[in-house]
Order: C-alpha cells, then structure tokens, then sequence
C-alpha cells in the first residue's frame, strides 16, 4: 500500500509532486546549469584574454629590448667613430703647429697688423697737427 499522501490535482500520478534533482522535471535547475556556464564562459574568456595581454606585452617587451639594444650600439659606434675623427683631428693639429709654413702664414699677418697700427698712429698725429690747417683751407 502506498503511505504517501495524495499529489495536488486529484488522479495525480505518484512522485511527480516531488522535487526532483533531475534535469527534466524543474525549471529551476536548468536556469542553475545556464548559470554554470554562463560562468564557466566568462572564466574561459577571463583566461584567453589575459593569455593574449601576456602575449601582447611579451612581444612589446622584446620589440623595446631590440631598440634600445640597436640603439645602445648606434650610439656606441658612433662615439667611436667621433673619438676616432677627434684624434685625426688632434694629429693633423699636431702636424700643422710644427709646420714652417703655418709659422710663415701666420707671422704674416702679425707683420700686416703691426704695419697699419703704425700707419694709424701716424694718421692720427698727422690730423693732430694738421686738423686745424684744414679746417682754414676751403674745401671744393
């Protein structure tokens, strides 16, 4: 004899009054499982977009790596290359200072400057002494 008390509608059939934990019988368990998965998904999407950001920043971290790299060695070669230019030039330097000829080009216009500061005093003390002549003598 069935002990269970009667379902709801009259005529019901026994145990389909009670809950179930099946996946058919209750409206609210399948809305669980759409959850779970809704869940589940934006945990997947979660993951793949922090592995592509890692991604992402790897290769900026390299592609930055290699320019400064490249640059830290563009510097460096052309510093050398400077250095190298510096010590041309302090050689050519050191040839030309003990040159005859360079003695010669710039005694010359020592010599020259020397000339017209005695022609400028001598101007000078011309126009000394004959200034007020001129200022007598008409001018045409």
């Amino acid at each position: 004899m069935n002990l269970r008390p009667p379902g709801y509608e009259p005529g019901e059939l026994p145990d389909c009054s009670t809950p179930r934990r099946g996946p058919d019988c209750s409206t609210l368990v399948t809305i669980d499982s759409m959850w779970d998965w809704a869940i589940w998904g934006a945990l997947i999407f979660a993951g793949l977009a922090g592995i592509g950001s890692f991604a992402l920043f790897a290769t900026r971290a390299r592609q930055t790596w290699r320019e400064v790299r490249d640059t830290r060695r563009a510097a460096s070669r052309r510093l050398s290359e400077l250095a190298r230019k510096a010590e041309g030039t302090a050689e050519k330097a050191a040839v030309a200072g003990d040159s005859a000829e360079l003695q010669e080009s710039v005694e010359r216009p020592r010599v020259s400057i020397a000339r017209l500061e005695i022609l400028r005093s001598a101007l000078d003390q011309a126009r000394i002494a004959f200034g007020p002549v001129t200022f007598v003598v008409a001018r045409r």
